[in-house]
C-alpha cells in the first residue's frame, strides 16, 4: 500500500518485514510456537461479545479472563490477533495465518455494518458515555486502540482492503466523538489510559495520506505527560508505566509525520530518561505496573510484579523510532538486551505469555492459561514474537547495518543482494556474513560492535582477517564493492561482568554478553495453579529465600565462574553452597534469583 512521506524521514530505516527470514534457531522456535498458538485460537469465540454487541446471533462459549463478556476490556485481544496475523503473515509468507485474519476482519464487518455508525467493539457505546462524563470505566479507547491497529496491520500487511474501510469508519466515529468536547474536558478524558490511539491515527494518516485523520489524532495530546517532558523534568513517578510509553511512541511518529522538534524532544527525553534511570538489569521496566519510585531507585522495587511485559514490547517500538533518527548504537544495546533478557524467554512451550517477569529472589516465571485469562501482555506477546525479525536489519540508500545477531536471512531486490547471516549466538559468540548478488555492488556493510565486546574482537574478509576493529557501543563500517559468495565472519568474545542496581551496589545482577544469568534455585512448591493462575495475574505463592554471596575478592566477578559441560552454564564460586546460573531466557519451571545480596569481606 503506498505510504505518505514524513517530514522527517528516518537516516536509516528497518527492512520490511516480508525481505527478512529468520533461520532455524531460538528466535525463529519461539515465533512458531506462538504463531501456531494464534492459528489454534477460535474465530468465533474472539467474535463473541462483537457479535452480541451488535445484536447478531452467537452461540460460541465465551472466552474467559480479560474477555468474558463482563470485562470492559473485552475484545482487546481481537485487535492484538489480528495484528498478530498480518505481522506473521509479513514474516513467513504463512498464508494459514493471513487467511485466519481476513476471515476475521470480514466478520467484524458485519458487527460494525450492522450497528450502522462506524463504531466496532465488544462493548457498548454506553461505555465512552460514561468516561465523557466522568464515571468510572476501565479503558475503552485503549481497546479500540487495538483494535483499530489491528484492522490496519491486515491493510499494510496483507493487503486487505476491507480492513482499511473499516479502520477509516472507526476513525471517523472517534472524530465523531471527540469534535463537541473542548480542550479542558478531552484533557480529563485522556487521564484515563487510551493506548496507541494518537500513534493508530497517524498512522492511518500516513498511509491514506487523509489529513482529517492527523487533526483527529491531535485530540490525544496528553498535556500534562508532555509538557514536563518536553522541559526535560521527569515527573513520572507514580504513574501508570504502560498508560504512557504508547503515548510516546504516538508522538515519536507524529514527529516523522509532522517535524514538530517538540515532539522529538519529548519522546528523545523520555527514552534516554527511562532506559538509564528506569530500567532493570534485562531492560525491563515497572514495579506493580508503575513507575513508583524517583530517578535511579530501583533497590526497593524488586518484587514477583517487576517489569509487565508490554513495557519491554512498547519500550523496543520506541527504541526503532530513536534509533532510525539518530543511528546511536547505544539504542540497539538497550534493544539487544531487552530483547534476550525481557522478551525471550517469557513464553512457554505452547505459546503462552507472561504478564509480570519477578526479579525479587526465589520467584518464578508464570503465564496465561489457554483460554481464560487474555491478559493485556497475552496480547502484545501474540504481536511481538511474530516479528521478532523487524530490527535485525535496518539499511539507508548506501548502506545497510547488522544490528543483532540472529541467524537470518535479508533480501535487498533494489540492490539485487540477499545478505545471509548464520549463527548460533548465543551459544557461540560469532557470525558469518554471506552475500549472493546478482551483480557487484557497492555499498557499506555496518556491523554493530555491542557495549560488552570489551575483549575486543576479530573481523575476517573472505578468509583473511582484517587489520583493524572498532571499539565497544559502535559500528563496523565495511565499504566495498561486494560480489556474490563474498563472507565476513566476526568474532565478539562474550565475558562476565556485574551490573548492580543504581542506587545499592551490594544488589548485583551478573551478565555474560549481554544475557543477564539467572541462579537455579529449585522447583520447591511449584503448582501447576502458580505456574498458569488463570484469571489472576499473578499467583499467590512466596519466594524461597537464597542466600547472601560473599565475596572475600577484591575481584568482583570473583563469586561467578564457568561451569562444566554445556555453553552458557556458570555456577556460584566460594560459597557454602554452589548454585547453578543460566541464562534467564532459558529458564522455566524454576525458582530463581537475578538480583544478589553481595557482602564484601575481603582480608
Amino acid at each position: 500500500p503506498p505510504r505518505k512521506r514524513g517530514r522527517v524521514p528516518w537516516k536509516v530505516a528497518p527492512c520490511p518485514l516480508t525481505q527478512v527470514r529468520l533461520l532455524d534457531w531460538p528466535f525463529k522456535q519461539q515465533m512458531e510456537i506462538s504463531n501456531q498458538w494464534v492459528l489454534g485460537l477460535p474465530n468465533d469465540r474472539l467474535l463473541h461479545t462483537f457479535r452480541l454487541n451488535a445484536g447478531l446471533p452467537s452461540s460460541a462459549e465465551p472466552l474467559g479472563g480479560w474477555e468474558k463478556p463482563d470485562c470492559e476490556l473485552r475484545g482487546h485481544s481481537t485487535g492484538h490477533f489480528l495484528s498478530a496475523c498480518a505481522l506473521a503473515y509479513a514474516g513467513t509468507g504463512d498464508d494459514a495465518i493471513k487467511e485466519k485474519g481476513n476471515q476475521m476482519v470480514a466478520e467484524l464487518a458485519k458487527c460494525q455494518e450492522k450497528i450502522g455508525n462506524g463504531y466496532l467493539s465488544a462493548f457498548p457505546e454506553e461505555f465512552f458515555d460514561r468516561l465523557r462524563v466522568g464515571q468510572r470505566v476501565w479503558a475503552p479507547f485503549y481497546t479500540l486502540h487495538k483494535i483499530m491497529a489491528g484492522h490496519l496491520d491486515m491493510y499494510v500487511y496483507c493487503g486487505n482492503q476491507q480492513a482499511l474501510e473499516s479502520v477509516e469508519k472507526m476513525a471517523g466515529w472517534v472524530g465523531h466523538w471527540a469534535q463537541p468536547l473542548s480542550d479542558a474536558h478531552m484533557q480529563r478524558i485522556l487521564n484515563v489510559e487510551h493506548g496507541g490511539m494518537l500513534e493508530v491515527l497517524y498512522n492511518l494518516y500516513a498511509v491514506t495520506g487523509e489529513q482529517r485523520y492527523r487533526y483527529i489524532g491531535n485530540h490525544f495530546t496528553h498535556r500534562a505527560v508532555f509538557d514536563p517532558l518536553a522541559e526535560h523534568r521527569d515527573e513520572l513517578k507514580g504513574l501508570h508505566a504502560n498508560t504512557n510509553i504508547p503515548k510516546i511512541i504516538g508522538v515519536a511518529r507524529r514527529y516523522a509525520l509532522d517535524g514538530d522538534e517538540r515532539d522529538r524532544a519529548i519522546a528523545q527525553y523520555f527514552w534516554d530518561e527511562v532506559t538509564s534511570e528506569r530500567c532493570y538489569t534485562t531492560g525491563g521496566t515497572s514495579n506493580e505496573e508503575h513507575w513508583r519510585t524517583d530517578p535511579g531507585k530501583l533497590a526497593s522495587e524488586l518484587g514477583m510484579h517487576t517489569e509487565e511485559c508490554c513495557c519491554g514490547y512498547n519500550m523496543l517500538k520506541l527504541g526503532r523510532h530513536i534509533f532510525g533518527w539518530t543511528v546511536d548504537p547505544r539504542a540497539m544495546d538497550y534493544y539487544e538486551r531487552t530483547l534476550y533478557n525481557s522478551r525471550l524467554g517469557t513464553q512457554d512451550d505452547h505459546g503462552r505469555k507472561g504478564y509480570f517477569l519477578p526479579l525479587a529472589s526465589g520467584f518464578w516465571k508464570y503465564y496465561n492459561s489457554h483460554f481464560d485469562s487474555f491478559w493485556c501482555c497475552t496480547g502484545t506477546g501474540m504481536e511481538e514474537f511474530a516479528k521478532f525479525m523487524d530490527t535485525i536489519y535496518y539499511h539507508d540508500d548506501d548502506g545497510i547495518w547488522v544490528n543483532l545477531l540472529i541467524a537470518s536471512e535479508v533480501n535487498w531486490p533494489e540492490k539485487g543482494l540477499r545478505l545471509r547471516q548464520e549463527t548460533s549466538f548465543p551459544e557461540q559468540d560469532r557470525t558469518t556474513l554471506t552475500f549472493r548478488a546478482d551483480r557487484p555492488v557497492e555499498l557499506a556493510l555496518n556491523i554493530r560492535i555491542p557495549y560488552w565486546a570489551t575483549r575486543g574482537g576479530t573481523v575476517r574478509l573472505n578468509g583473511e582477517t582484517l587489520p583493524a576493529f572498532s571499539s565497544p557501543s559502535s559500528y563496523l563500517t565495511l565499504k566495498r564493492t561486494w560480489k556474490d559468495g563474498d563472507r565476513v565472519e566476526v568474532s565478539l568474545p562474550m565475558s562476565l561482568h556485574i551490573d548492580p542496581i543504581p542506587d545499592d551496589h551490594s544488589l548485583q545482577a551478573v551478565l555474560y554478553g549481554p544475557l543477564v544469568l539467572a541462579g537455579q534455585v529449585g522447583s520447591e512448591g511449584l503448582t501447576e495453579a502458580l505456574t498458569y493462575p488463570g484469571y489472576d495475574t499473578a499467583p499467590e505463592g512466596a519466594p524461597v529465600p537464597v542466600p547472601d554471596i560473599v565475596n572475600r575478592s577484591k575481584d568482583p566477578l570473583a563469586w561467578v565462574e564457568p561451569a562444566s559441560g554445556a555453553s552458557l552454564s556458570f555456577r556460584t564460586a566460594g560459597q557454602s553452597q554452589s548454585i547453578p546460573l543460566v541464562p534467564l531466557y532459558k529458564v522455566s519451571g524454576q525458582r530463581y534469583a537475578v538480583y544478589w545480596k553481595v557482602k564484601s569481606e575481603q582480608a
